[in-house]
């Protein structure tokens, strides 16, 4: 057992050494007062007795003394450390200049910058950062063939700007740093992150397009035709594994064509091009899919409709709507010849390049189609009701859940080209209760909508009512 203490000063005290000199001065006063007795019955025993006290009297005064100058000299060794108490203190009990050391409120960034692959140029770097007072909250490195690319998610002072950060970033030996603000999403691990991503496409192959770009940040996505032997339109054929072009990315497509990633501000990595690679794999080797999800609503007459996901195996079902829809109808939506549309309809139902809603009868005939179309890093809305079932308010309703998935993948904004002459469309855009943005040219009108908020429980749809929701395999439940 140790013989240290510690007091309220937090200076260590030595009970033994304290023991022994309270024996000792036991043992002193015991032979100071046999002394006293033999010497006072003495010729001079007075005299003596007198002196020895003023002897004991001086000594005292000198040890008095002492004490008072030495007492409180931090003990050999001592650090000098704050005892607890004092560390649980509040902001009351520092001074000035220790308050001033505190950090503000956080902001998180994204950082990725290119060092040397050589020992000791990661503990430069995290040391000019901590010198700033950043905090890494994580790590990822993406080797090169010359040199590392490090990735941080940082939270730094509120007070530090993104210049001062590259600047010292820089001086510890980074090049081609580039940063921007961060959000709480960011907070997740890479692995669970890119697992997510991975459940996700899993269930739906219209999510390969939304992963991808969430999967290598802000990029453009197009999935293109590989162009015809004799020559035409498309892209040219990539091998099976790919190729990576600095700020492009090609992949073979799952149906046969060429999906193309653009991200012009940051080169891709090695790293980001086979997790794209796998992730497209994973989807190719799944094959088609949708979430097998249905609503039923009834509309204000009484009828009954169902909403559900459609894909290319509605393509009969879609021709034989369109043959039953007006020309006027058609060229409403397709704003052009009416022979395109049976050019398109493969291509609007294929879930590789958007989502599609299908209205259907309670006899099971399809009377309506909504797209919500991946075009690039925008996105495109589209309705086509048939004739005899316009105004009832299933546009609005296809719109409303339309609008609800795009909030759903993230998007900011979304747009829909119709005749200026559309009013029943017009109608539908605004009864999202949405900011919008009108372009007119050449008798083509371009609605945008912003739908970065959250989707409300309006329905832009009068008398329309869900009665009952049913969900048949592992899809999800729509969005609406």
């Amino acid at each position: 057992m140790s013989d240290v203490t510690r007091a309220k000063d937090g200076r260590p005290v030595h009970l033994r050494r304290r023991h022994a000199l309270t024996l000792a001065g036991l043992c002193t006063a015991a032979v100071a007062h046999a002394g006293a007795i033999l010497i006072g019955y003495g010729p001079d025993g007075s005299t003596l007795l007198t002196a020895s006290s003023a002897v004991l009297v001086a000594v005292a005064g000198f040890h008095t003394w002492w004490a008072r100058r030495h007492g409180h000299a931090p003990p050999k060794g001592y650090t000098g450390a704050r005892p607890r108490s004092e560390e649980r203190a509040g902001p009351s009990d520092r001074s000035p200049d220790e308050a001033a050391t505190v950090p503000q409120e956080g902001a998180l960034w994204r950082m990725r910058t290119t060092v040397q692959d050589a020992p000791g140029s990661l503990a430069a770097l995290c040391t000019a950062l901590a010198d700033l007072r950043v905090d890494i909250l994580s790590l990822q490195t993406h080797p090169l063939a010359e040199g590392t690319v490090d990735e941080f998610l940082l939270r730094t002072p509120g007070a530090l700007a993104a210049a001062d950060i590259t600047r010292a970033v820089s001086v510890a030996g980074g090049a081609g740093t580039w940063i921007e603000r961060a959000d709480a999403h960011d907070l997740v691990d890479a692995p669970t992150r890119v697992l997510g991503l991975a459940t996700r496409t899993a269930l739906d192959a219209s999510e390969l397009p939304l992963a991808l770009r969430q999967l290598l940040g802000r990029c453009t996505i197009r999935s293109l035709p590989v162009a015809p032997a004799g020559g035409g339109r498309g892209s040219e054929p990539v091998p099976v594994e790919g190729a990576l072009e600095d700020t492009v990315l090609r992949l073979r497509a799952p149906e046969g064509g060429v999906i193309t990633v653009d991200r012009p501000y940051l080169p891709f990595t090695p790293t980001e091009f086979a997790r794209a690679r796998a992730l497209v794999e994973l989807d190719a080797r799944l094959g088609p899919r949708v979430p097998r999800s249905q609503d039923v609503l009834t509309l204000p007459e009484g009828s009954d409709i169902t909403v559900r996901r459609a894909d290319t195996g509605d393509l009969e079902a879609a021709r034989e709507m369109h043959e039953r829809c007006s020309t006027r109808t058609l060229g409403m939506r397709y704003h052009g010849p009416v022979g395109d549309a049976e050019r398109y309809l493969n291509h609007l139902l294929s879930p590789r390049f958007g989502r599609t809603l299908a209205v259907q009868t309670a006899s099971g005939r399809i009377v309506g189609l909504g797209h919500l179309l991946w075009d690039g890093d925008e996105t495109e809305v589209a309705l086509l009701v048939e004739d005899a079932w316009q105004r009832r308010g299933i546009g609005s309703e296809l719109l409303r859940r339309l609008i609800g998935m795009a909030v759903e993948a993230g998007c900011e904004s979304v747009y829909a080209v119709t005749r200026s002459s559309n009013t029943g469309m017009v109608a539908a855009m605004r009864g999202l209760g949405r900011p919008l943005d009108y372009q007119i040219e050449e008798g083509t009108l371009v609605i945008t909508a912003r739908v970065g908020a959250a989707v409300g429980d309006q329905a832009g749809t009068v008398g329309v009512t869900e009665r009952v929701s049913r969900a048949a395999g592992s899809g999800r439940p729509e969005a609406s």
